[in-house]
């Protein structure tokens, strides 16, 4: 029997079939024949999401045979690439191209389908989240017709379709508008959490991205302020790189983790030591090398978004929460711009993501409904990627343009050719 499971390893499915289809006249293919069947089809990207969003036993598409980059136009900034392809793949090929994504999160193995259909983003108070760069966008829909959607021939459908959670079909490729390539300046250093909240604005506004994770038994957290500098890029030696990346930030971290599982009552003395582990870090490389690193520690998380004014007192409030649980895992706080996908959690507003985790093999039920039940009282939305207790009736009221996404959803696949049990829980079913 045919398996899929994603990264962290707490989501698995056993498909009916599963297929890696070459091109959209493939993918077209494989729908007729799954509506043939009676089967529902959902597609596989990297497996970063830690729902049940992939989850069939139906037919499960694995684009990972259909990952190249098309075409690379450096006077417009537009970049053609497959669906499979990952966010780190197109980075190193748009570079060569002096071409670079605007923003980034902290990782870039995640496909660049995957990504934009959950509302993946970086941090950047000015910086909209990865699914604004979508120029158009190719989908393959449930009667096999391939259809490609921008904001001039079908505006509804491609907002939309930018953060789709795969209900709308399949989609094959995007045409993504990217920035001249840029060199970062990365900063990171340990400072007191109530000084960084007495006086946010001034970091989140003084700086391109800023973010910061913190414990809930520390009063340090660790900052990270990347900003763009005129300076030639100067990557760090591979040692180093293995040093600080893999050997501190994966394995000890792991170890300690391990630790807190087997002894929850050193988890206090892993939060602050752990936060005093981390030491003024300068880089200056390539936009890409400095937003993403290597994420070895396998972990769930919940993230939610929300409006930015509520940022001090959201963060105080999880800050404080964490206290009551046994979780090793940090708390990571971002900010993006906001933007117009129809389900963009950050739609329509400045917006505070704020992300807690809880290590493999730990309880995290309790801690993540305690933590959503706050995220709930600042009306928060959660990221589509990460695990919520949410219904499409809890959430319909939270998203102005919630119906005018179910109207693209009826008209491209009436059927319900794309539900799972994860959408018919988070959108309803189709009509």
């Amino acid at each position: 029997m045919t398996k899929w499971v994603n990264w962290a390893g707490d989501q698995k499915c056993a498909p009916a079939r599963v297929a890696t289809p070459r091109d959209p006249g493939e993918v077209a293919e494989l729908l007729v024949q799954a509506a043939g069947e009676g089967r529902t089809v959902r597609v596989a990207g990297a497996g970063h999401s830690f729902t049940d969003t992939v989850l069939t036993d139906g037919v499960l598409l694995d684009l990972s045979r259909m990952n190249r980059v098309l075409e690379l136009d450096a006077r417009s900034g537009l970049v053609r690439v497959q669906a499979g392809a990952s966010l780190h793949t197109i980075s190193t090929a748009a570079h060569a191209a002096g071409l670079a994504f605007p923003n980034l999160g902290d990782i870039d193995v995640q496909t660049i389908a995957g990504a934009t259909a959950t509302g993946t983003h970086g941090t950047g108070a000015t910086l909209q989240n990865l699914s604004a760069a979508l120029h158009s966008i190719e989908i393959v829909r449930a009667d096999g017709t391939v259809v490609e959607v921008n904001e001039d021939d079908d505006p509804e459908a491609w907002r939309a379709a930018r953060v789709g959670l795969g209900a709308l079909g399949v989609v094959t490729a995007v045409t993504l508008r990217m920035v001249p390539s840029f060199v970062l300046e990365g900063i990171e250093r340990p400072e007191p959490v109530e000084d960084l909240l007495a006086d946010l604005d001034t970091h989140v506004d003084g700086n391109q991205h800023f973010e910061f994770y913190m414990f809930g038994h520390s009063p340090l957290a660790m900052t990270k302020r990347n900003n763009r500098v005129d300076l030639p890029e100067q990557p760090r030696g591979a040692l180093v790189d293995w040093c600080s990346d893999i050997l501190l930030n994966n394995h000890l971290f792991d170890a300690l983790c391990k630790l807190a599982r087997n002894q929850p009552r050193t988890i206090p003395y892993i939060h602050k030591a752990a936060a005093y582990a981390g030491s003024y870090r300068r880089q200056v490389d390539r936009s890409y090398r400095v937003f993403a690193s290597p994420r070895l520690v396998r972990f769930t998380e919940m993230e939610y978004a929300l409006p930015r004014e509520h940022s001090a007192e959201a963060i105080r409030a999880i800050k404080n929460l964490a206290r009551r649980f046994d979780t090793p895992m940090p708390i990571e706080v971002r900010w993006v711009a906001p933007d117009d996908a129809l389900l963009s959690p950050a739609g329509g507003r400045e917006t505070c993501y704020i992300a807690v985790h809880q290590y493999q093999g730990m309880p995290w039920q309790a801690f993540f409904r305690a933590c959503e039940a706050v995220f709930d009282s600042f009306d928060g939305r959660p990221h589509w990627g990460k695990r919520h207790f949410q219904t499409a009736d809890t959430l319909r009221e939270r998203y102005p343009h919630w119906d005018r996404f179910q109207q693209v959803r009826k008209r491209f696949d009436p059927e319900g050719r794309f539900a799972n049990e994860y959408l018919n829980r988070v959108l309803g079913p189709v009509g």
